[in-house]
């Protein structure tokens, strides 16, 4: 099964969304900062025997909107509503992976009649962080970009499954190979994040929530226990062997902790 196009356009804003098709309830992927849909291949080849699939790739990334005017958190959720409503995709799924776990959750806390469950993966709400977005640009300046070949960047990003989906996320130029957004707009995407905490719209989430965690994870033990204790009843998994990308690593865990979940509730 192959993926077709599909171009939201909201505000002038140009989304683009990779739709695996599929027969049953609709599941929305949305990558983490820096990321394009096209890192949840692996995971919606194996989901869209079962359920609808769109990935989405973000304002910002990928073949969406390079440059917009507008990467607050707000924007990025009036998107999800957006493609939701535009593709027909009925009260979605959402799962999202680190920044994208974060989108995800807004949206649900926004808009509890839109969303039927919520899977964060590598992601979770927080306190404010002034210095991630430096830490963010530091790690963006490090990149050796151009890369002179994709094998040079599947080897910077560490090899394997985790080099080669950030690579994918490449396109070529006559000088080499370039990320697909720029550097400012992913720093200036986490400016919120610095300065307010998330934590009061996670309380106000109320669909069901599944929370996927690498073991070894970025996120602090301190925020897991904290996330799970303001929501009790959230159902969570650690995957061993995986880092921050375990999307990636182990697609095929992924989606059987997934399916598990999904199944229950339909």
């Amino acid at each position: 099964m192959e993926w077709s196009e599909r171009v939201v356009v909201r505000d002038g804003v140009r989304l683009v969304c990779r739709d695996w098709g599929g027969p049953g309830p609709a599941v929305v992927l949305l990558h983490g900062l820096a990321g394009h849909a096209g890192e949840w291949d692996g995971l919606a080849r194996r989901l869209a025997g079962r359920f609808r699939v769109v990935a989405v790739d973000q304002r910002g990334h990928g073949a969406g909107e390079r440059r917009p005017d507008d990467v607050s958190r707000a924007a990025h959720v009036a998107d999800v509503v957006t493609v939701a409503g535009r593709l027909g995709l009925d009260r979605p799924v959402l799962v999202g992976q680190s920044l994208g776990g974060h989108t995800a959750m807004l949206t649900a806390a926004a808009h509890p009649g839109l969303v039927r469950a919520l899977v964060l993966v590598e992601a979770a709400p927080g306190d404010p962080d002034p210095t991630a977005p430096g830490t963010v640009g530091a790690w963006l300046d490090s990149w050796p970009v151009p890369f002179p070949s994709r094998r040079a960047a599947v080897s910077f990003f560490g090899g394997g499954p985790v080099g080669e989906g950030w690579a994918a996320g490449l396109e070529r130029h006559e000088d080499g190979w370039r990320p697909r957004f720029d550097r400012d707009v992913m720093v200036a995407s986490l400016a919120e994040n610095a300065r307010r905490s998330s934590r009061p719209e996670w309380r106000r989430v109320g669909c069901p929530t599944l929370a996927v965690f690498a073991q070894s994870s970025l996120i602090p033990e301190r925020d897991v226990d904290a996330m799970l204790g303001q929501r009790p009843r959230t159902l969570s998994a650690s995957v061993p062997g995986t880092g921050h990308d375990l999307h990636l690593e182990r697609p095929e865990v992924l989606h059987g902790l997934l399916e598990g979940f999904l199944i229950d509730l339909v």
